[in-house]
């Protein structure tokens, strides 16, 4: 073979048995080495034949639970000892190989059994005929040939496949051969060009999948910056959608980037982007297995981690990734979260961790449907069905360079509003404006923070957009000019679809857009394509591709704002939602709407709840733009919204794509009243920090279902600390707003809440470095400890920044919670108290009652804080302090950036206030960075909290002045508390002398 080196110039399954929580589609892992994922699926001994069973009424029998896509056998099963599965006389080693323990075992889909005798293997085949079939192709090496249901041998064998069963759940019985007739091969040597290399692909036979193979395609690799990477597949001769997210490559033109490339060209060439620093093979693929067909791509790589995590939007037991043969479907779909279902938005990005804790992270910027394979060779199979591939790689190299890599690239996270991070209060179901009232007046009476009052559907007249319900919601607008001048804000809600059969003359925004021609059409691009949703009638769906439509709904907002003086506009239904498959004439029979292939999404079916694929958009058709729907919504409304009420904008979408969270933010959807669904929307809100939406929360309590009074209480303690802190829950079911339940459930809220509060400078300045330089605002401890292989695994804890580590209740019943301290020093948020050295890098069991969710502030950090209100606009005007943390060196930094909260560009203009925090050499230095803020001037310091002082100073001073004694006080746990009285945009020096 020719070997071409281009320089830069140019868990496997983790032990088989964590009770897990999903749902379906896959058999996961269970919390007991005797739940056996790789158990054959008819030796399942059903353990709850009767009806009803569910995950907690399974493992309520000591049972394990792993559902299955199909209902014939029992999802909850009992027991079995892997020891007694196979007789020692009949093993056939499955792993003869150095290296074999538990989870490298069960990576090949095999059982393990501790043995001692030397002769008998430990690692072993569930048949001998299992073994036969398997060591010709090993389990973890196959990808799928008939990804499609219905695999038969004779059908996998005409695709020039190897036919191999396994009583493994989810690994493919028909798989590609490794030299099989597929794919491209390389003519001629690599081309080079302005940006950097071109290949010619080539098609190596007339074998196809699924028809219409591309007979010649293009690679192109572009160097964008040193730490970005693209490369791009796509038909030279035929232009294919390509997704209108523009991603500029860096104009310096002498990039020195951090990786190399490789082609090797052999009768299957390969393609390898290798990190120069550690020579890490990042993507490695054989363009001998790329498919290139008209409605169908597929391409495979191998990747070097098994600590993968991203793509969305997707319900999973875990932030961190399976590998075990996983296929997340991605296409913009109506649907409340269920396990391993495609959800409202769609992402098709990773962030993976590598063997020596460098990470990158990789994007598929394609809109088409789609779905991805996690394979634990490791590889990740992508296949999409239009479009082109193009991907971008960022090489980090820690968790969070990933993230403003990416958000560099696809557009920085927008700067919310300071009342926005305030607690919000939403309900589809008050019904009245006197519930409505009575409600927030409830919070009032006892004393609960709240900033926000939404109305959802149930205010408009009829379900129409741009209306409101004169007799239910009678005097709204005088009522949102009171929550007004109470300090409060108003959010509307607004939906994707209007109503055309309301009378001729009574309707505008129909009647404008039908004039303008601003609708997604029929196939035909002419006539309207309609649906069926909330309002009566018929629906007609905005297509916000076309710049005209636009203008129509930023003049609809605007106009609407002079009835309802609200100030922000919640998207929601826009997947786009509609209640039947297609539109009313149903889907005509094209390879549009009834592809050859249709990805692994729910329902198997690219109308269903949605419009026909053939349906017409100004940029082409629905099959392409139908999960860009949300994303080309929330940019006319973030304008929209802007110009409407001439302050910063506040957007909330329910789909988002790619680059939305430079326009809005997100929620994770219609979720349940479930202690589960607690813990997903932990990994929901990691996810999308990585995704580039960090304004993120779930509906705290549940939106479906009844919320029991301790879990909506232990679900306010988490919600109070999502970026976006939001109680709503839906029509029919019981009230659940934090004054609902009684006063203890009323105080403890209130408690929690106010810690939020007190707590929002640090949370605003974290969304300032988002949105200036792409952090995130929550985060994993994988993203500050990547190097601690535990930290990877965590999923119930997580961090504010880098400094603030909130670990909640998730259990029914629990006073204590088990908390993961990683290699840090770490203080106690309520009593400053230092935990105990013997605690790091160790699970600890901490006392959490009813009352509390434990909180934890990390050494080496400064959290600037201000003393809490009912409202934002009070607490504003309140003192600020400091919690210094000290970290073993006895030092720590932090920062607090200020403006007025919610003027349009103030960090684009300078109008803003930053001082930076650095104790070190025994003295805490305040310097002011950017002083363009004029309210700053009444604003104060009063205490400042320094924890984890080992010795008592003699002396304390303040810019040369020493601090009273009476303004001094030192407790018995190493913590200095000093109460002083200095202006914000004064530069302090506090200096501890022995």
């Amino acid at each position: 073979m020719n070997k071409c080196h281009f320089s830069g110039t140019m868990k496997a399954i983790r032990l088989l048995c964590l009770f897990s929580m999903i749902l379906t589609g896959l058999v996961q892992p269970v919390s007991s080495s005797s739940c056996l994922a790789s158990l054959a699926l008819p030796l399942r001994k059903d353990c709850h034949p009767d009806s009803g069973a569910s995950e907690a009424s399974c493992l309520a029998r000591n049972c394990c639970w792993s559902p299955l896509k199909t209902t014939d056998l029992p999802w909850c099963f009992e027991k079995v000892d892997a020891c007694f599965i196979v007789p020692d006389s009949e093993r056939i080693a499955c792993h003869p190989d150095a290296g074999a323990n538990e989870a490298a075992c069960i990576s090949r889909g095999c059982h393990w059994c501790d043995s001692e005798n030397t002769t008998v293997p430990s690692c072993f085949y569930n048949s001998k005929e299992e073994a036969s079939c398997s060591m010709k192709f090993p389990i973890h090496k196959r990808v799928d040939c008939h990804p499609q249901p219905g695999a038969t041998q004779k059908a996998c064998e005409a695709k020039s496949c190897f036919w191999c069963p396994t009583t493994v759940a989810n690994v493919p019985w028909c798989f590609y051969p490794a030299d099989g007739p597929y794919g491209y091969t390389m003519k001629g040597a690599p081309q080079k060009t302005a940006l950097g290399w071109r290949l010619t692909l080539y098609k190596r036979d007339t074998i196809s999948l699924f028809g219409n193979d591309i007979p010649l395609v293009v690679m192109d690799i572009e160097f964008h910056t040193e730490d970005r990477l693209r490369f791009k597949i796509y038909d030279p001769n035929n232009k294919r959608f390509e997704v209108p997210l523009n991603i500029e490559p860096s104009s310096d033109s002498s990039v020195d980037p951090n990786y190399d490339i490789e082609f090797i060209d052999n009768t299957a060439p390969q393609f390898r982007i290798i990190r120069k620093k550690t020579r890490t093979v990042l993507w490695e693929t054989t363009l001998g297995s790329l498919i290139f067909s008209n409605q169908y791509i597929q391409v495979m790589t191998s990747v070097p981690c098994t600590s993968v995590y991203g793509f969305g939007e997707h319900e999973h037991p875990s932030f961190k990734h399976d590998m075990n043969f996983v296929r997340y479907g991605m296409f913009s779909r109506d649907q409340s979260p269920t396990a391993f279902t495609n959800l409202y938005g769609v992402h098709p990005f990773y962030v993976c961790i590598e063997s020596d804790f460098n990470a990158h992270g990789v994007l598929l910027l394609n809109s088409n449907a789609q779905d991805v394979t996690l394979s634990p060779l490791p590889s990740l199979t992508f296949r999409t069905i239009g479009g082109i591939l193009d991907f971008y790689m960022f090489l980090g190299p820690s968790p969070e360079n990933v993230i403003q890599q990416y958000t560099e690239a696809i557009g920085r996270p927008y700067m919310p509003p300071y009342w926005s991070l305030g607690f919000q209060l939403s309900r589809w179901g008050y019904n009245s404006i006197d519930v409505l009232k009575k409600t927030v007046e409830r919070l009032r009476q006892y004393d609960i923070p709240q900033d926000v009052q939404y109305g959802d559907i149930d205010y408009m007249e009829r379900h129409l957009d741009f209306t409101y319900d004169k007799v239910n919601f009678a005097g709204l607008p005088e009522y949102i000019k009171e929550l007004k001048n109470d300090g409060m804000r108003y959010v509307i809600i607004l939906d994707p679809f209007l109503t055309k059969d309301e009378p001729q003359g009574t309707y505008k925004p129909y009647e404008l857009g039908e004039e303008l021609g601003i609708w997604v059409n029929n196939s035909d691009g002419v006539t309207p394509a309609v649906g069926r949703a909330w309002p009566p009638g018929d629906c007609v769906y905005p297509d916000y591709t076309n710049p005209q439509t636009t203008e129509w709904w930023v003049q609809m907002c605007t106009e609407f704002r002079n009835v309802l003086d609200y100030d922000g506009i919640w998207i929601d239904m826009n997947e786009p939602a509609n209640f039947q498959n297609g539109q009313h004439t149903g889907c005509e029979e094209n390879n549009l709407n009834y592809p050859p292939y249709v990805p692994g999404i729910a329902g198997g079916f690219l109308a269903e709840k949605t419009l026909c694929p053939s349906s017409r958009t100004y940029l082409g058709y629905h099959y392409d733009t139908h999960s860009l729907f949300g994303w080309s919504q929330a940019i006319p409304t973030f304008y929209a919204a802007q110009n409407a009420t001439g302050k910063r904008a506040f957007v909330l979408s329910r789909s988002t794509f790619v680059g939305s969270g430079k326009y809005t933010g997100h929620w994770l959807g219609d979720n349940f009243s479930r202690w589960k669904d607690m813990h997903m929307s932990i990994i929901g809100m990691l996810e999308f920090n990585l995704f580039g939406i960090p304004y993120i929360g779930a509906d705290i309590c549940g939106f479906n279902e009844e919320a029991t009074y301790e879990l909506c209480l232990r679900w306010m303690q988490l919600g109070a600390f999502y970026p976006f802190s939001r109680n709503h829950n839906a029509i029919g079911n019981k009230e659940q707003d934090p004054g609902a339940f009684g006063e203890e459930f009323a105080t403890i809220s209130r408690s929690t809440l106010k810690i939020r509060y007190l707590l929002l400078p640090y949370l605003y300045t974290l969304f300032y470095h988002s949105h200036v330089s792409g952090n995130t605002v929550v985060r994993g401890l994988m993203h500050e400890f990547t190097s601690d292989p535990h930290a990877h695994e965590i999923d119930r804890a997580f961090l504010w920044g880098p400094a603030l580590m909130i670990t909640p209740v998730l259990e029914e019943g629990a006073r204590s919670v088990h908390v993961y301290f990683p290699d840090a020093s770490w203080f106690d948020f309520y009593t400053g108290s230092p935990v105990a050295p013997s605690w790091k890098k160790r699970f600890v069991e901490v006392h959490a009652p009813l009352d509390v969710i434990p909180l934890f502030i990390r050494g080496g950090y400064i959290l600037p804080t201000q003393f809490p209100a009912r409202t934002t606009e009070l607490s504003r005007l309140n003192p600020f302090s400091l919690i210094v943390a000290l970290d073993e060196q006895g030092e720590a930094s932090g920062s607090l950036f200020w403006d007025d909260g919610d003027s349009i560009d103030s960090i684009e203009r300078g109008e803003y206030f930053y001082v930076e925090y650095q104790f070190t050499n025994k003295a805490l230095k305040a310097t002011v960075i950017k002083n363009g803020y004029h309210g700053i001037a009444t604003l104060v310091y009063d205490t400042i909290q320094i924890l984890g002082f080992t010795s008592k100073p003699n002396v304390i001073s303040m810019n040369g002045d020493t601090i009273p004694r009476n303004r001094i006080q030192y407790s018995s746990n190493w913590k200095i508390t000093l109460w002083i009285s200095a202006p914000l945009l004064q530069e302090l020096v506090i200096s501890f002398e022995y």
